[in-house]
């Protein structure tokens, strides 16, 4: 495929962009591969225009179109199905499932033309009609993908193109990071063909044909940040508190587990044939790893894939090994499920289901219900549309919130992630943490849980190897599935559910409890958000290692960490009021102290100016003051030798 032939116009000039918070500015689209720029015209000297927008078109989630001021339309006489031959098979010709086709809204005052408009229907791509209902001649397209193609723009109507008279349209972008933009567009033709443009190229689902592996910036190297945190190291500091573990290169080929990394930390005690029979008795081939290792009282957390008991209650001698070789003699442990206890028994009648009491006595299943799939992308969609309606009364946002739900999604998760934390710490008792597939609301649990428990994974390193363990990397969370969608997307539902976006509330929600504990600030979680959905990096492509593997993502696109750990970058996302704290941060998950995260849900909808001043003045604060008692400690060390020496010299 190439870009090109997505691409129906590539330059329109005299554009309006506008948008919530933003001035409206004018100036040329392009449309290139990747990015829509608009560059506003220079002034009257002859100076460079400036580029005021550069949108990474993966990040666009719905596309909106109106066409206005249609001052002499005539309807075309179109059968209801015709056939589209640019996907090579007939549909309807709907705009709900045609990309570049404009619902045409009918005028709602009465006029001699309100008839005429209300039985508009849907031109196919790139064709216009002329004033007398004569289809005219689709635009070429494009034949580079770059912004310099040549198109017959607003500014430069030829005969061929005739242009409506008056007419000019509205492109409402609404993007995966919650911004929402506006461009008017001179010309129907015109916004039809940057709509299409648009629509096309951000359903592109190729991983290999993504930003990433065409961001090329000069001063990262490609290898760079890809092995920041191999589980060797990890594993290194296990061994060195305990032998009962052991780094097993049983998925080196990935036939184990597909979702799972070549190495894996497993017990001493099991070989690898007891894992790859142990494998075949949870879904997915996800058998019981090591997630954390305790280093307080030496308990562990585990996460799996839920087992394959079935109807017939299934054995699997090798599953009940492993685990219960985790426990010393006389433990016990946890076994905590975030399903329903209905859930599991439902999923026992489909070949799923929990691990039996009698088959595992000395492990006591707790079930603590998270809602993941359709139900939580549901309520961030709701979340947001209730927060972009600005004209809501005070009980009617109350109320809309409360529907929503998504507060009591955060409560739940911390509530389990203390749970689990709980149990390692207090009860001093091994966990094991799954659902049903163990891709999502384990991840949760298990990397909260951390965070909780581990000062270590409240750095700004900590944290990042963090994410590589439990959701990246080692964990397998499913970042192209999951996040393929946001909250304004018209597209049904399939395997789209906002879990990282939750954790990363959920750790919002500490930093605000805790705000000296954790060295990263909410500027980190808000670029993790971003490119969660839509990056230039490689760093969250795919849905697991394998993938990875396959397409060569670390050989072939950059790191996150690269860019973020360079040491401009990494000062804007450091909390400067931080000061390392060894105790375990337990956070209230009282309503009243659960709050909306106002910084990502109204971050395009009020200005955080004076907000982010105050943490500028505060940064600013706290490096003078450490300058102040450097140069006091070095003050005090220099007038230190001086008397030394002026004592040796009256010694003398």
């Amino acid at each position: 495929m190439e870009f090109a032939e997505l691409i129906k116009t590539a330059t329109v000039e005299s554009v309006l962009l506008s948008g919530a918070g933003l001035p409206p500015v004018r100036g040329t689209l392009c449309i290139t591969s990747h990015h829509l720029l608009l560059s506003s015209r220079p002034g009257g000297d002859g100076a460079p225009g400036t580029v005021e927008l550069w949108l990474l078109i993966r990040n666009v989630d719905a596309v909106e179109k109106r066409v206005q001021n249609l001052g002499w339309y005539q309807p075309p006489r179109t059968n209801s199905s015709q056939r589209d031959t640019r996907f090579g098979f007939s549909r309807p010709l709907d705009s709900a499932n045609l990309p570049g086709s404009a619902r045409l809204r009918a005028n709602p005052r009465g006029s001699p033309l309100t008839q005429q408009k209300r039985e508009l229907q849907l031109l196919p791509l790139g064709h216009a009609r002329g004033p007398r209902g004569r289809a005219c001649r689709p635009a070429p397209r494009a034949s580079l993908p770059c912004a310099s193609a040549p198109t017959r723009g607003a500014a430069d109507p030829s005969p061929a193109s005739p242009r409506l008279a008056g007419s000019s349209g509205t492109i409402t972008l609404r993007c995966k990071d919650l911004k929402v933009l506006q461009l008017e567009i001179p010309g129907m033709e015109e916004c039809l063909n940057v709509a299409s443009s648009i629509e096309a190229l951000s359903s592109v689902d190729s991983v290999m044909m993504m930003y990433p592996f065409f961001y090329r910036p000069q001063d990262l190297r490609l290898e760079a940040g890809w092995h920041l945190f191999p589980l060797e190291q990890y594993y290194q500091q296990i061994a060195t508190q305990t032998s009962q573990w052991r780094l097993s290169g049983v998925n080196r080929d990935f036939a184990a587990c597909p979702t799972y990394p070549p190495a894996v930390i497993v017990p001493a005690a099991v070989d690898d044939e007891a894992l790859r029979k142990a494998a075949r008795f949870r879904q997915g081939g996800r058998f019981p790893v090591l997630s954390y290792y305790h280093q307080k009282n030496g308990t562990v957390m585990l996460r799996s894939s839920q087992p394959l008991t079935g109807p017939n209650r299934k054995r699997c001698r090798e599953d009940e090994l492993l685990l219960g070789t985790v426990l010393d003699e006389g433990e016990r442990g946890f076994i905590i499920d975030t399903r329903s206890a209905q859930a599991a028994k439902q999923a026992r009648m489909t070949g799923g289901g929990t691990e039996p009491k009698s088959s595992y006595p000395r492990w006591k299943r707790l079930h603590r219900p998270l809602e993941r799939g359709r139900p939580l992308q549901e309520s961030f969609i709701k979340l947001v549309d209730a927060c972009n309606d600005t004209s809501l009364t005070m009980d009617r946002w109350l109320s809309r919130l409360e529907s929503c739900r998504w507060l009591s999604h955060v409560k739940a998760a911390l509530s389990t992630a203390c749970l689990a934390a709980q149990c390692l710490d207090r009860e001093e008792a091994c966990v094991l943490v799954h659902g049903a597939e163990g891709t999502d609301t384990t991840l949760l649990v298990t990397a909260l849980a951390q965070l909780i428990l581990d000062p270590g994974c409240r750095t700004l390193a900590g944290f990042q190897g963090l994410l590589e363990r439990e959701w990246i990397e080692q964990a397998g969370h499913p970042f192209h599935l999951r996040c393929a969608r946001s909250a304004y997307s018209h597209a049904r539902l399939k395997q789209e559910a906002p879990l990282f976006l939750l954790f990363l509330d959920c750790v919002w929600q500490l930093g605000r409890q805790f705000p000296f504990s954790l060295e990263f600030g909410e500027r980190l979680l808000l670029t993790l958000f971003d490119n969660a959905y839509a990056s230039s990096y490689g760093t969250f492509l795919g849905n697991n290692e394998k993938e990875r593997c396959l397409c060569k993502v670390k050989e072939s696109t950059h790191s996150l960490w690269a860019w973020l750990n360079q040491p401009e970058e990494k000062r804007k996302y450091l909390n400067p009021l931080y000061s390392r704290n060894a105790l375990v941060i337990w956070p209230s998950v009282e309503p009243q102290s659960i709050q909306l995260w106002q910084g990502l849900f109204f971050r395009w909808i009020r200005s955080s100016k004076y907000l982010d001043e105050a943490w500028a003045e505060i940064q600013r604060l706290v490096e003078n003051d450490d300058t102040s008692v450097e140069e006091s400690a070095g003050n005090r060390r220099s007038q230190s030798l001086s008397d030394t020496a002026a004592q040796t010299e009256n010694e003398r």
